[in-house]
């Protein structure tokens, strides 16, 4: 299944038209911390070079740090190790997209919260057909 796999789906990694032009039209220009792989076009078009990830596992654009999100679009020239300072001591590790997980938020009254809002406060009136 590996091979039918690498062809036809894209939600988990590079399918195999990415992996051969990635091979053919691009070169590695690092790697972050959870294992993406970060290339570069050999030629420039209208003055840019194209840039695209490489994901290690699912498909998620939440998953690249900042710093190479910033490299990805041309905001920072140089590869984010050496174009950016040192991480600031009060900064925290960015955090994936949590949407359809159990530790997506959930605000007051939603059903997986157990469906109990706030009762209505006394500028609230109901509407009733006929009245």
């Amino acid at each position: 299944m590996g091979v039918f796999k690498n062809i036809f789906t894209w939600w988990e990694g590079a399918t195999f038209g990415t992996a051969l032009n990635t091979m053919r039209n691009g070169r590695k220009v690092g790697e972050d911390d959870q294992g993406n792989l970060y290339y570069e076009g050999k030629k420039a078009q209208a003055g840019l070079t194209r840039r695209w990830v490489i994901y290690k596992g699912q498909n998620d654009s939440s998953r690249v740090p900042p710093e190479w999100h910033s490299w990805l679009h041309h905001m920072i020239d140089a590869v984010p190790d050496q174009a950016l300072p040192s991480p600031r001591t009060w900064e925290r590790e960015p955090t994936p997209n949590l949407t359809g997980t159990g530790e997506a938020y959930r605000p007051a009254g939603a059903l997986e919260k157990g469906g109990r809002r706030a009762a209505a406060t006394g500028d609230y009136e109901a509407w009733t057909p006929g009245a």
